[in-house]
């Protein structure tokens, strides 16, 4: 019966105190957790302007081909070139 008196308010301060720790775990994941998925959300944003880009890229090589293939167009030398001045 006196361990147990003695034992229960040890055991009592052992809890409280995980419980402490416990949550300052929880709220230290928590911030973790809101930092990565800003970073995620950043780098989402990102690969959508990559890809926007790589599609503005793909577009302007394909009417570059066509226009060789097709046209027979091709980029001017420099004696073909004239500057005009105003």
């Amino acid at each position: 019966m006196r361990t147990a008196m003695i034992m229960l308010p040890c055991l009592l301060v052992l809890s409280g105190v995980a419980i402490v720790y416990a949550k300052h775990q929880n709220r230290t994941l928590y911030a973790e957790l809101r930092h990565l998925e800003k970073e995620r959300d950043e780098m989402n944003i990102f690969w959508g302007r990559l890809q926007l880009e790589r599609s503005t890229f793909a577009r302007h090589s394909e009417i570059e081909s066509k226009a060789r293939e097709q046209l027979g167009m091709v980029h001017p030398s420099d004696s073909q070139v004239r500057m005009v001045m105003q």
